[in-house]
């Protein structure tokens, strides 16, 4: 190992402030170069033998630091993980957040639960998705069945499908598959701004973060990026064999935040939740589904009761199916 990755691989403190340490981890490098992922970390105090793992969803990264309170309040030892050419792992030489397969995710995803299983002595791990990242670790987790690497998944208004009409999910699924096949940085299409907006302290929501990592619009959707979600898309909706407890969550009801701005406080705007519901029977044999009334998109970020509401039903959820570690001897 060089000076270098030496380095890289060290933890140092991180933005968020004390408490939450960071370190790089380096992946292979692709056709842009250089590639990053990044691993947060906050400990209970004196450690813990429990680990939860968070992924984030599109357009983000990880600042949700009332859910690490959340996790490490319950004795879980809280990672999270910024994807490759996301947040802290973007690069300016870098086309944000873009991938051409979704399997490209589990170099990060084996090496994070690496250092928290090996490296870093956790017995229990529980890996948390949000949006795209519920989709990502659903199909990581399938593929990674049998191996006891994951202990329980928790998905927090996991993106299972476009939230668009039937015609545009599937004959605009071929086109995209055409367009992100010959031209996949192609842009199809591009989010709006009415969610991030919300969100943000400086245009009257509750919650700051980095606006060049989470941007209101978001990155330009590309056609190559679309088509290997819809890919992905595909996989889960023939099913998967998650071999662990799952818990999927998601708001009681979606809106469209152009035709009903006032509904945007109270509702996903973001995704179909119909779609997760109606999915979520197909990840495995053992499936809990809540729906959060008043939530939004992402459910830690919901404001009470329902935020209140989604750490109620997960605590409910854990205690009953994520495992307690083996008594020493």
């Amino acid at each position: 190992m060089t000076a270098e990755s030496e380095h890289q691989d060290a933890y140092r403190e991180d933005f968020l402030g004390p408490g939450y340490d960071v370190r790089t981890l380096p992946l292979r490098p692709d056709d842009e170069g250089q590639v990053v992922a990044t691993l947060v970390r906050s400990a209970v105090p004196g450690g813990s033998r429990r680990a939860v793992l968070y992924v984030h969803g599109f357009v983000d990264y990880f600042f949700q630091t009332n859910l690490a309170e959340a996790w490490r309040e319950a004795g879980f030892d809280f990672y999270a993980l910024d994807l490759r050419k996301y947040g802290r792992s973007i690069g300016e030489h870098q086309t944000p957040n873009y991938v051409t397969s979704l399997e490209d995710y589990d170099e990060e995803l084996d090496e994070a639960a690496r250092i928290i299983r090996e490296d870093e002595g956790h017995e229990v791990l529980v890996v948390m998705g949000h949006s795209t990242g519920g989709l990502i670790t659903s199909l990581w987790a399938h593929r990674r069945r049998g191996l006891g690497i994951v202990d329980a998944l928790v998905l927090n208004s996991p993106w299972f499908d476009l939230n668009a009409s039937l015609f545009q999910r599937t004959v605009g699924t071929v086109a995209v598959h055409r367009i992100g096949t010959l031209k996949p940085r192609t842009v199809v299409g591009k989010l709006g701004t009415s969610y991030g907006r919300y969100l943000h302290r400086e245009t009257g929501g509750d919650w700051d973060y980095n606006l060049a990592w989470k941007p209101h619009g978001g990155f330009p959707v590309v056609a190559g990026w679309l088509r290997t979600v819809r890919a992905g898309h595909a996989l889960l909706n023939r099913g998967l064999a998650i071999d662990c407890p799952v818990f999927v969550a998601c708001s009681d009801a979606t809106s469209n935040p152009v035709r009903e701005p006032e509904r945007i406080s109270s509702t996903d705007v973001v995704l179909n939740v119909d779609h997760i519901a109606g999915r979520a029977p197909r990840l495995g044999r053992h499936v809990t589904l809540v729906r959060i009334e008043g939530g939004i998109h992402d459910l830690a970020l919901s404001p009470e009761p329902a935020r209140s509401r989604f750490f109620d039903e997960l605590a409910r959820w854990r205690a009953a199916y994520v495992p307690e570690v083996r008594a020493t001897s």
